[in-house]
């Protein structure tokens, strides 16, 4: 009996680890503006038939808390996994991603003080960890010729 570990989709992973990390960065910087609660009063004529409430600003407070708290998860997910790659991995990756200010690769391989193909190395296996940990990584598809 052959068994076969399924392959990954290098391309596609890359693209989720990016975005995931581009998530935290926004995370980090924003909070959403039409969660704000709204001021303004609002009267209707329409007997309520539930005991749900329905003053929006009630509402805009439960979303917030909701939004808060899971920013808050998924920022502490992030960074409990980066914190799991080797030192120089985790070097690449913050100083790359998770800086407040976008940086190219070349400013960080110079900082760094790598050569352009390690600098790559390591971000490549650096993202491949990260995909793992963060269970997103992207299989690719058999086609039905394959074996």
């Amino acid at each position: 009996m052959d068994f076969m570990l399924p392959e990954i989709d290098r391309k596609a992973t890359k693209k989720a680890v990016e975005a995931a990390l581009e998530k935290y960065r926004i995370f980090l910087l924003t909070l959403k503006l039409d969660q704000l609660p709204k001021v303004t009063q609002h009267y209707s004529l329409v007997p309520a038939k539930t005991n749900q409430f329905h003053s929006s600003t009630e509402e805009m407070a439960i979303r917030n808390a909701d939004y808060e708290r899971e920013r808050a998860e998924y920022i502490q997910r992030i960074v409990e996994a980066v914190n799991r790659l080797d030192y120089w991995e985790r070097a690449v990756i913050i100083r790359r991603y998770m800086n407040e200010e976008e940086v190219f690769d070349y400013a960080v391989y110079n900082e760094l003080g790598m050569s352009h193909r390690n600098y790559y190395r390591l971000k490549s296996r650096a993202f491949y960890k990260l995909a793992f940990a963060l269970e997103i990584e992207v299989y690719r598809k058999r086609r039905r010729d394959e074996p």
